[in-house]
């Protein structure tokens, strides 16, 4: 609870961020055991992650602070909402321009093809996905295992975000870092799924909606969880997401998630709205688990 207050109000550190840290490590080890072979991938996921992990086993012994610290550090939840909030911004001003340099801070989708409902659907579709990734999971490997899994869950999605690519670099290597973040998002993307479904009335939503778009629409995608994520947020919000989407390492057709109209910038705001709502669900389940666990 207390790290998740201190990223509601000081959101990610903006220099010497720890995340950033492990990322610079992870690419300086990357020139060492990069092959282009899944065995490769999966020893240099095994080294990061487990190191990781042991690195959380020694902050155990830091008690509250240590775990409000590590918390604070593997949240993402209030700077989500803030670029959310300032892709908006942009969009609602007109300055397309100035949206295309924001969307890399959400996603991986190249800017410079999308016109501005484009930007819209894939600054929702981030939101969406990285509702359940950068808060909801972290929280709850939280709950489930302290500063380790808080750890070693980041290590795992910060891998999954740098190498989790079907490009031809990354293909094999990245397998095991795509598989791995698949696993461990499995049951915080169905709890987000369940948050979001409950919560769709604080955006003027319907429960039966997002379940009803869950049941038909999540199988659909590519992914077994961001299918999970953006189909009961699509239905919450009563729009259509889904389509061709553009990457920088080429084009991929996603299924349709649920019905309405195409995303608009209103939609955004009311899906940075339904992030802080789960956000805020996901912690008070976390600290729920904990206490009743112990």
């Amino acid at each position: 609870m207390l790290g998740f207050a201190l990223d509601r109000v000081f959101g990610d550190p903006r220099r010497w961020h720890p995340v950033a840290g492990f990322g610079a490590a992870a690419s300086a080890l990357e020139r060492v055991t990069y092959a282009d072979r899944r065995s490769a991938g999966a020893v240099h996921e095994l080294v990061l992650v487990g190191a990781t992990t042991a690195f959380g086993f020694g902050l155990r012994r830091g008690g509250v602070v240590a775990t409000a610290l590590a918390t604070w550090t593997v949240l993402g939840g209030r700077s989500l909402v803030r670029a959310g909030r300032e892709m908006a911004d942009r969009l609602e001003s007109g300055d397309v321009a100035g949206a295309r340099a924001l969307l890399p801070s959400l996603c991986g989708r190249d800017p410079e093809v999308l016109d501005a409902d484009g930007l819209a659907r894939a600054a929702l579709e981030s939101i969406a996905e990285n509702t359940s990734d950068a808060t909801v999971a972290p929280l709850l490997w939280g709950a489930v295992a302290g500063t380790p899994g808080l750890l070693g869950y980041r290590a795992i999605n910060t891998l999954d975000a740098m190498i989790g690519y079907r490009n031809e670099r990354y293909l094999r290597f990245g397998w095991a870092a795509a598989r791995v973040d698949d696993l461990a998002n499995l049951v915080p993307a169905r709890i987000t799924g369940m948050l979001t479904a409950a919560l769709a009335p604080a955006i003027g939503g319907h429960p039966a909606d997002a379940l009803r778009a869950w049941r038909r629409d999540a199988a659909e995608h590519p992914s077994p969880n961001a299918g999970v994520v953006e189909a009961t947020m699509a239905g919450a919000l009563g729009v259509r997401l889904g389509g061709r989407t553009q990457y920088r390492y080429g084009t991929e057709l996603r299924p349709t998630l649920g019905d309405g109209p195409a995303p608009q910038v209103a939609d955004l705001r009311r899906a940075v709205r339904m992030s802080e709502a789960v956000q805020l669900g996901a912690v008070v389940t976390a600290a729920l688990w904990s206490v009743l666990r112990r």
